[in-house]
């Protein structure tokens, strides 16, 4: 059986919990507006850096490694969608070969639970580190400072985010986890 969307087409194997598909879909919006401010700055609008990291946070070399990871990064949050979609859990049929097949949950549960997980431990150590990057006197202060660690703000809900999508995808897909095999005191004899 399966669990049919509202969308014409769209179907899981097992319904997919709404706070799922909100939470999935979230991890694409945290992105978004630190991947706008990078833009930004690539483009050279004034962000509030001065110093040795204003001068190199400047040119077309500095532009290229904001696209590539703007890039990486949106198509890291954007995959966290086939959590709660029915490419998460079949490849689709115009895949040359591989279409129709059923995905191995552990080939999908592996890598978005490593990847919460870096990006958690990242996002952590960026803003919780004594004398990190966000120290650094050449680094946006002020109001610019602020529109800053307003845009970055949402990416440490990033990593957790994933993380409960992927125990909620795991449970979908059959896999129990740890807590779930446990027997209650109630039912122990």
């Amino acid at each position: 059986m399966t669990h049919a969307s509202r969308k014409a087409g769209v179907a899981t194997a097992q319904p997919v919990p709404r706070w799922a598909v909100v939470a999935a879909w979230a991890t694409v919006w945290c992105t978004i507006p630190s991947a706008l401010w990078r833009i930004a700055a690539g483009f050279g609008a004034d962000v509030g850096f001065t110093g040795v990291l204003g001068e190199a946070y400047r040119g077309p070399d500095f532009l290229l490694y904001v696209w590539m990871l703007t890039a990486v990064s949106q198509a890291a949050a954007l995959l966290t969608l086939g959590l709660v979609r029915p490419w998460g859990e079949r490849v689709p049929s115009w895949v040359p070969r591989l279409g129709g097949r059923s995905i191995p949950p552990p080939a999908v549960i592996t890598p978005a639970l490593l990847g919460a997980l870096a990006v958690t431990a990242l996002c952590m150590m960026v803003a919780l580190a004594p004398n990190g990057p966000l120290d650094n006197p050449d680094f946006p202060h002020g109001t610019a400072g602020m529109i800053m660690n307003l845009c970055y703000a949402p990416l440490l809900a990033w990593g957790p985010l994933v993380i409960a999508v992927t125990i909620a995808y795991a449970r979908r897909r059959g896999i129990r986890t740890s807590t779930a095999n446990r027997t209650s005191p109630a039912t122990q004899s």
